[in-house]
């Protein structure tokens, strides 16, 4: 899988600086300290972590560190991670400029344990973060590894099940495109511009792994954490089809808050 994974290395360095100016993420807005479009998932987080002031926590996938960065304002001594060392350079100066104490590490979320030392009292990682890895259990495994005893894992992701429907398709309807019982291959997505940054001139190609739930549950099982609580939701933190609408408060909806299918999950779990 390592081809796979470098590729979106690659295509996640190109993305980022269109990224860091894209409309999506809004950097001038959360730089100045005004509301981010997002207070559902700003709720929703606070509410399964709590209080996290004094609290060190580790976050996986952390793209630019936009969500470091606030949760080190929230008083949480922060660890920020991504494969991308474009994104991780850009995470750097952000905190630099916002005068926020953040660290950031280069790495393979896999190679982590080589790359970083100690335990924390919060593992996070949130937002179409899942796809990105061929191995859950690994990835488990690494969770479990930087996770003090007593500490809280916490993940908020897409659902599994949304994303077997076509995400291009402009009707508003659910066509099925994907089957839920996938296989190990990644599957392959072409197209221009990316998800935050449609307009931008790259071409972009992805791989992407589809997993169940089950496959998720099982390998914080199988890693030896004890899962606290899980919750489905009928909102999601991105247009995950191109007919939904969006709240008020950041989150997509389908037409009229239509709970079809779900379209979010949360996880907590404890070690």
């Amino acid at each position: 899988m390592e081809k796979y994974m470098k590729a979106n290395q690659a295509m996640w360095n190109a993305w980022t600086p269109y990224h860091v100016r894209s409309e999506f993420y809004d950097v001038e807005a959360f730089k100045a300290g005004r509301p981010r479009r997002r207070q559902a998932f700003d709720t929703l987080e606070v509410g399964l972590l709590g209080d996290v002031a004094g609290k060190s926590l580790l976050h996986l996938q952390c793209h630019f560190g936009l969500d470091s960065i606030a949760w080190a304002q929230r008083g949480a001594t922060v660890t920020g991670v991504d494969f991308s060392d474009v994104a991780i350079d850009a995470a750097r100066a952000l905190a630099g400029e916002m005068g926020v104490s953040a660290t950031f590490v280069h790495s393979n979320v896999y190679d982590l344990p080589a790359n970083l030392a100690g335990q924390f009292e919060i593992v996070f990682t949130s937002h179409g973060v899942i796809g990105w890895l061929p191995d859950l259990d690994a990835w488990a495994k690494v969770v479990a590894h930087f996770l003090k005893p007593g500490g809280v894992f916490c993940i908020i992701e897409g659902h599994p099940f949304a994303f077997i429907f076509d995400d291009r398709r402009q009707a508003p309807e659910l066509r099925l495109l994907y089957p839920y019982f996938h296989g190990r291959e990644p599957i392959r997505e072409e197209h221009a511009g990316s998800y935050a940054a449609p307009g931008a001139p790259l071409h972009s190609v992805e791989h992407i792994w589809l997993h169940r739930m089950s496959d998720i549950i099982g390998a914080f099982v199988r890693a030896g954490l004890r899962i606290t609580s899980f919750e489905e939701y009928a909102y999601v933190a991105w247009p995950m089809f191109p007919w939904m609408e969006e709240r008020a408060d950041g989150a997509w909806q389908f037409p009229g808050g239509a709970g079809h299918i779900p379209l979010m999950f949360s996880l907590t779990a404890t070690k």
